[in-house]
C-alpha cells in the first residue's frame, strides 16, 4: 500500500534499484584480461593456482585483501530524505 505521491510497490522498486546497482558495481571490480605475474602494488609474485582461479588478477592476496577493507562510498542516495535534496 502506497502512501503520498509514490505509486503501489514503489518501496519495492527502490530496493531492487539498489540491489541492481549493488550487483552491476560488483560486476565491475572483477578482474579481466591477462593476469599479472607479479603484484602491481608490492612486486610480489602472484602464484600461478591464484592467477588460474581468477583470470585478470593483478593484485598479490595481502595486497587485495588490504583493498577490499577500505569502504567504497557509492554516491547513490535513494531515501531522498529532505536533507539530502537540500544539499
Amino acid at each position: 500500500m502506497a502512501t503520498g505521491w509514490a505509486p503501489d510497490g514503489a518501496v519495492q522498486d527502490q530496493i531492487d534499484d539498489t540491489i541492481a546497482d549493488a550487483v552491476k558495481r560488483a560486476r565491475s571490480h572483477i578482474p579481466t584480461g591477462e593476469s599479472e605475474t607479479s603484484c602491481r602494488e608490492c612486486g610480489e609474485d602472484i602464484p600461478p593456482a591464484r592467477q588460474q582461479a581468477m583470470p585478470g588478477v593483478k593484485l598479490c592476496i595481502d595486497c587485495q585483501s588490504e583493498r577490499d577493507r577500505k569502504p567504497v562510498f557509492t554516491g547513490i542516495n535513494r531515501r531522498g530524505s529532505k536533507d539530502s535534496q537540500l544539499r
